[in-house]
């Protein structure tokens, strides 16, 4: 099957890189009950405890009513919790609890050996360059 064409196009690069990583994150994150979205907002407050619903929806694109039910979600399952804002009344600053900070720990392990796994094929230096270049092109 002539593929040139559609291996020449960015997108199809990025869209086939991403299925190959996001089937094996799938697969190694199902014991935790984490999906992609869930695995980066749980990351996102663990590395940013206090952090907005705006800020998070900033960081990730995600629009606001996708955010509320992931948030939800989370907290619902005993993995974080929402507190006032220090300097903003009108918002609230989302924390790990005790359960979340060791879900997220473990997950975050997880998930750095599933990156190293499925970069293998590239040496440490290509995937520092193509991970340069795939912020290039979504963070204009």
């Amino acid at each position: 099957m002539d593929t040139h064409y559609l291996e020449s196009l960015l997108g199809y690069n990025a869209r086939r890189a991403a299925l190959a990583v996001i089937g094996v994150f799938l697969q190694r994150m199902e014991p935790y009950g984490l999906r992609p979205v869930d695995f980066s907002v749980l990351t996102l407050i663990a590395h940013n405890p206090g952090v907005t619903s705006r800020q998070i929806c900033t960081a990730l694109d995600i629009l606001p009513p996708n955010l509320v039910g992931i948030v939800k979600s989370l907290q619902s399952r005993g993995w974080i919790v929402r507190r006032p804002h220090p300097t903003d009344r009108r918002a609230q600053g989302l924390h790990l609890t005790e359960a979340g900070r060791l879900l997220q720990s473990q997950a975050q392990v997880t998930a750095t050996q599933l990156e190293n796994d499925a970069a293998s094929p590239l040496t440490a230096r290509e995937l520092d360059t193509l991970k340069l270049l795939l912020r290039k092109v979504y963070q204009r």
